[in-house]
């Protein structure tokens, strides 16, 4: 099964630390169709212009994994609405596609995830369709150990 042209099921659930854990990982009927929306509206037109494969490092995360992974608790992974993309193998840089989603696609959230100010580790990206995307631009920081998040 797939989410979308270039994202299949598999990869959209996919978690070393679920399995590790046997933490359950599937999502309902509801929330793989806010995958489907997610991957339709922010990555496959970022998979387009990036003309080649990306890495998803996390898409959707069950409530159970997503406290052993120490996600918020109000994490849009848990519904299905949530992308952490990381590698396009050589293609583009995960700042290059921050820069794209940001100038190019609509976007609840877009987070340059700690890295440096050259080039983020990954990039967190959301979208929903139940209320009016904020285009909120964040950068995640580790401050005293703990992540903080600056606007940006």
């Amino acid at each position: 099964m797939r989410i979308s042209t270039h994202i299949s099921y598999k990869e959209s659930v996919r978690s070393n630390t679920a399995t590790k854990l046997g933490i359950s990982n599937i999502p309902s009927e509801e929330i793989l169709e806010e995958m489907k929306i997610t991957a339709y509206k922010v990555f496959e037109p970022l998979r387009r212009w990036v003309e080649g494969p990306i890495r998803v490092n996390s898409f959707y995360r069950s409530e159970d994994l997503n406290r052993a992974v120490g996600g918020s608790g109000s994490s849009q992974h848990c519904k299905g609405q949530a992308l952490d993309l990381d590698d396009t193998f050589g293609c583009k840089t995960n700042a290059e596609m921050f820069k794209y989603i940001k100038e190019n696609i609509e976007f609840d959230q877009l987070i340059w995830e700690f890295g440096d100010d050259e080039n983020p580790d990954w990039v967190h990206v959301s979208y929903t369709e139940h209320r009016k995307n904020r285009g909120r631009i964040l950068k995640a920081i580790r401050k005293n150990g703990r992540t903080r998040y600056l606007e940006i």
